[in-house]
């Protein structure tokens, strides 16, 4: 509660599979920001050149087949909500210069343009990867790092958070079968145990 009632921004760790995006938008939901845009995106699974274009925007004719009119970003469609930028340890170095600029500014360049665009967004990040190694390594900017790392949240693993998966299980469980509109029926002691005793690779 107290993350979502601050303004700073965040940075989600955990590894793939734990909810890092529910997490996030559980703190938006909660924060004085619910009732504004909550824009999701996947650093990891856009190309650099269309990132960003998506992230910043570009003006008309910044580029072949730009858009007549050009287009706005989505830190832009964000404007006064929040915008997750999932594994955030996949943007490469040039884009994590301009996306140190917005953190500092709070302004975004459009690719093409002269002219800032003011922005008033609240920047949450998350990734599976061990990002002060990849400053120690070079492939990340370590003012970017301590940028993000204002207010951290760790997401532990499924195998790490035992005392949950019975309560999750019958969730689940419960759901499952009222989308099958089948009756909702126990669980017995042996899946139980079963359920308990499995590793739980990738959550």
């Amino acid at each position: 509660l107290s993350c979502a009632r601050s303004r700073a921004t965040v940075l989600i760790l955990g590894e793939s599979g734990t909810g890092k995006e529910l997490v996030a938008q559980g703190i938006h939901m909660a924060s004085e920001r619910r009732e504004l845009p909550f824009v999701a995106v996947n650093c990891a699974a856009v190309s650099e050149t269309l990132l960003e274009s998506e992230l910043f925007g570009y003006e008309e004719g910044a580029f072949t087949g730009a858009r007549r009119g050009g287009k706005i970003g989505l830190f832009e469609a964000a404007h006064k909500g929040t915008i997750f930028l999932d594994e955030v340890g996949e943007m490469p170095l040039s884009l994590q210069s301009r996306l140190l600029r917005v953190l500092q500014e709070r302004e975004v360049l459009r690719v093409g343009a002269t002219e800032p665009t003011p922005v008033n967004v609240r920047v949450i990040a998350a990734t599976h990867r061990n990002l002060l190694r990849h400053v120690e390594e070079g492939s990340f900017r370590q003012d970017l790092f301590y940028r993000l790392n204002v207010f951290r949240i760790e997401v532990p693993a499924l195998r790490d958070r035992r005392e949950d998966l019975r309560e999750l299980v019958e969730y689940l469980h419960a759901r499952a079968a009222r989308r099958m509109a089948k009756p909702v029926l126990s669980l017995s002691d042996r899946a139980l145990r079963r359920i308990m005793a499995y590793r739980w690779p990738g959550n």
